[in-house]
């Protein structure tokens, strides 16, 4: 609900903190899932956080914060 929430004004940033946390392999699969078809179709940029490396490597870009500072900016 809260993801359709957030895209009823067609944002052009998305933000997603923990989208996936204290959900089960397969329920945050789809969250994933969902949220990058939104990235396809509306062009909007997603910033996802995230502690699980996993869900961080699937994306295109990371980027690691470590004390309010940048350690690394990855993509691929």
């Amino acid at each position: 609900m809260a993801i359709a929430r957030a895209l009823s004004v067609y944002p052009p940033v998305l933000l997603a903190d923990e989208p996936t946390g204290n959900l089960d392999s397969h329920t945050g699969e789809e969250i994933l899932s969902v949220i990058r078809d939104l990235h396809a179709r509306l062009g909007a940029t997603v910033l996802i956080v995230t502690h699980d490396k996993e869900v961080a490597e699937s994306c295109p870009r990371r980027i690691a914060l470590r004390d309010g500072r940048v350690e690394r900016d990855e993509r691929g």
